[in-house]
């Protein structure tokens, strides 16, 4: 899908997601169907799976509004933001009107399993962003409960993982109090709902922002890219489950051979299908919904 689809100012472009100007108080968010596995952006689009992430996190928002509230006002497609000569067609179903809020300096990561970088340092300190941990864990294990363990979002490489008392030193006791409820209410909820449907929410990143004075859930929200979903029939403690949705995608790669380095190896059809069909599932399971009957979700 070409930017040239869009005919706003655009603010600021990520892997995955594009950001654009819709008005003083208002941003547009249009999630493309890029995908990137070991850092590295794929050539090849996963057809829909912007769709995908923008109908997980509306369906999200929607169940967990009583948390807290949210910056998402609409998904449908603003008259403004279509280029002349464009239709809507391309744009629907994978953007999100949203309001504007000051961001928090903090990534507000949730885990209920040890994994990633907190198995990772468990393995050198048996702690987890500095706080002791039971002996004897095995990764992937089950957290006794889950832990808000927040970090900064680094303007280079990879984010710096931080204690509690850093992040009141960030943005202060009450802020930094807030965003740990938010985010740990938001995860169990989200992890209670995922796991009668089959699937464990191993650990998870919440972006909160104020707006009008109140914390706010921002930006996509328990979506197979900000959090790991795991087969819960795949889980064991020892091992690392497979990724519900990339892995695929991550054991065509490393089958072969490839150094994870830019360029990436091209995509064949079967493994861009297999990884569409991966994240449909994904949403399909979470929501009991029908993907079809998302905005453009029939394909179109």
């Amino acid at each position: 899908m070409g930017m040239s689809t869009v005919a706003l100012p655009r603010v600021a472009s990520g892997k995955v997601r594009d950001i654009y100007q819709l008005d003083d108080d208002h941003l547009l968010f249009v999630t493309s169907d890029r995908i990137s596995a070991f850092d590295v952006v794929m050539a090849e689009p996963i057809p829909d799976k912007g769709r995908v992430l923008t109908a997980v996190t509306a369906f999200w928002l929607d169940r967990l509004s009583g948390i807290a509230p949210h910056h998402l006002v609409s998904t449908a497609v603003p008259e403004s933001a279509v280029a002349p000569g464009e239709t809507a067609q391309a744009l629907e179903g994978r953007t999100m009107v949203v309001r504007r809020a000051e961001m928090l300096p903090l990534e507000c990561i949730v885990r209920g399993y040890l994994s990633g970088s907190a198995w990772a340092e468990y393995t050198r300190t048996q702690s987890m962003h500095g706080r002791p941990l039971p002996a004897g864990m095995r990764r992937s294990e089950r957290l006794p409960e889950p832990v808000f363990t927040p970090s900064t979002k680094a303007t280079s490489g990879h984010d710096q993982n931080i204690t509690f008392d850093e992040a009141v030193r960030l943005v202060g006791a009450e802020t930094a109090g807030e965003a740990r409820r938010i985010s740990l209410e938001a995860y169990r909820q989200g992890a209670a709902l995922a796991a009668e449907r089959g699937i464990i929410i191993a650990d998870t990143k919440f972006e909160l922002g104020v707006i009008d004075g109140r914390l706010a859930i921002c930006d996509e929200v328990l979506t197979p890219d900000s959090s790991r979903f795991w087969p819960a029939d795949a889980w064991e403690p020892g091992s690392v489950p497979p990724a519900f949705d990339k892995q695929p995608l991550r054991d065509w790669l490393e089958a072969t051979g490839w150094d994870k380095t830019p360029p990436p190896p091209v995509l064949p059809p079967d493994v861009v299908r297999k990884t569409r069909d991966r994240y449909v599932e994904a949403y399909e399971r979470l929501s009991g919904l029908s993907f079809g009957d998302w905005p453009g979700g029939r394909g179109g």
